[in-house]
C-alpha cells in the first residue's frame, strides 16, 4: 500500500483512537511489524497521567484549556518514544477537524515527525493550508459519501493538491460517525454500498487509493474490500485487543466482559452519534448521578465550552480521560460495534500475523 511517498509492507492501517487508547506504544509496535502506526493527538495532555516530564497546566488533574489538552510537548514525546520502536517506518497521525486549535496541531504533528496526518469528524476543506511547509507529508481525509469527497477535492484546488489517499468510514465504526442515527442503520449507508461510488468518484481527480473502515475485522473482510477496488482497510478496535495498546488494562477488560448488545450508538457534546459500550456512565446519566459537567479543557469546537455537555449530561474530554485512566465507574468506552468479539489479549505482532495470513 502506498500513500503518498510511503511504502505500507501490509494494506492495514491502525486507526487513531483517543484520549491515550493509540500512543507510542501500540502506532510504535504496528509499524514495526508492517502496518501503518496511527498516534491519535486527541488529549495529549494526558500522556502517562500527566507526564513528568512535561509541564501542563492543569485543574483537578485534567489538562486545563486547549494548549494543556493538546500539549505539543506530550506529542513530541509521543512520537520519539515511537520512533524508538519502529525506527524510520511510517508513522501516522490522527488530528480530528472538530477540535479547537486543528491547525496549530497539524503543524504540531508534521514537526513532531508524522509522515501522513489523517482528518476525520468534520470536512478539512482546508487541511493543505496547514500541511504546505512539509510537502513530504502525506494528507488523508475521512469521508462517508461521494459527496464529501467531490467538495475536499474541489476546495483543495486552491492549493494545487488533492488527498493522498481517502479513508471511507462506514457506520460500524467505533467513536463519532459521519451519518444520522437513522442512516447508521439504513442499508444504503453501510460500508459496502457505499464504497463503490466514493471509487467511481475519486477516478474524476485521479489515482487516489480508497481506504476501506468502519467494522473491518479479519482477513476475509480485508480481502473481500480489496476485491471491491479499495488499496487497503483501516481497523482501530481490534488492536485494543493487545498487549501494546496504550489503554489501560481496565479499558480491554470493558469489551472483553462486553456483549453484542452493550454497544449501541448514543448522545455526543460533539454533535454527532458516537458508538462505544454502555457502561456505568450510561446508567448514571439516566440517574442523574454522573459527574458534574464543567469545561476545563474546552476541546472541540461543536461543544461550544461545555454548552452541548450539559445538554447531553457529560464532558467528553473528562470521560475519556477518565477511561485511559481505567475508571470504569465514569469512563467513556468507544468502541466498534465488532468489540464483543475480542476474547483474548494478545500481541501486535500475532494480530498483524492473523491478519495478512488469516490463521
Amino acid at each position: 500500500m502506498k500513500i503518498g511517498k510511503y511504502e505500507i509492507k501490509h494494506p492495514i492501517i491502525q486507526g487513531g483512537m483517543g484520549v491515550g487508547i493509540s500512543w507510542d506504544q501500540l502506532a510504535g509496535n504496528v509499524s514495526l511489524e508492517g502496518g501503518l502506526g496511527v498516534i491519535s493527538a486527541v488529549g495529549t495532555g494526558y500522556y502517562k497521567n500527566i507526564s513528568e516530564n512535561i509541564h501542563i497546566v492543569t485543574k483537578k488533574d485534567k489538562p486545563k484549556d486547549v494548549l494543556n489538552f493538546y500539549s505539543r510537548d506530550s506529542l513530541f514525546e509521543i512520537f520519539a518514544n515511537a520512533r524508538k520502536i519502529c525506527g524510520d517506518a511510517p508513522i501516522a497521525c490522527n488530528v480530528l477537524y472538530a477540535i479547537n486549535d486543528y491547525g496549530r496541531v497539524v503543524r504540531d504533528a508534521c514537526e513532531a515527525g508524522a509522515n501522513i496526518i489523517i482528518t476525520g469528524a468534520g470536512l478539512p476543506t482546508n487541511m493543505p493550508e496547514f500541511t504546505k511547509d512539509f510537502p513530504d507529508v502525506a494528507i488523508v481525509p475521512i469521508v462517508s459519501s461521494a459527496r464529501a469527497l467531490k467538495l475536499i477535492c474541489k476546495k483543495w484546488q486552491r492549493y494545487n493538491k488533492l488527498p493522498d489517499a481517502i479513508i471511507v468510514e462506514g457506520p460500524l465504526s467505533g467513536g463519532h460517525q459521519g451519518f444520522t442515527y437513522e442512516q447508521c442503520a439504513q442499508e444504503e449507508f453501510q460500508l459496502e454500498n457505499i464504497i463503490g461510488p466514493i471509487i467511481e468518484e475519486a477516478k474524476n481527480w485521479g489515482n487516489i487509493p480508497i481506504i476501506a473502515a468502519g467494522g473491518i475485522w479479519d482477513k476475509n473482510d480485508i480481502d473481500k474490500f480489496i476485491k471491491m477496488g479499495c488499496t487497503g482497510v483501516q481497523m482501530a478496535t481490534r488492536f485494543i485487543g493487545t498487549f501494546e495498546c496504550d489503554a489501560d488494562a481496565n479499558f480491554k477488560n470493558v469489551l472483553l466482559n462486553a456483549k453484542a448488545e452493550d454497544i449501541q450508538l448514543m448522545k455526543s457534546p460533539v454533535g454527532l452519534p458516537a458508538r462505544g459500550v454502555m457502561t456505568n456512565l450510561q446508567f448514571s446519566i439516566v440517574n442523574k448521578t454522573a459527574p458534574k459537567v464543567q469545561c476545563v479543557s474546552n476541546c472541540v469546537a461543536p461543544c461550544n465550552r461545555g454548552h452541548e455537555a450539559k445538554i447531553v449530561g457529560y464532558c467528553i474530554a473528562d470521560r475519556l480521560g477518565a477511561a485511559y485512566k481505567g475508571d470504569v465507574e465514569t469512563g467513556l468506552f468507544f468502541s466498534g460495534s465488532n468489540g464483543y468479539r475480542i476474547e483474548k489479549i494478545i500481541s501486535v505482532k500475532e494480530l498483524m500475523e492473523k491478519l495478512t495470513k488469516g490463521e
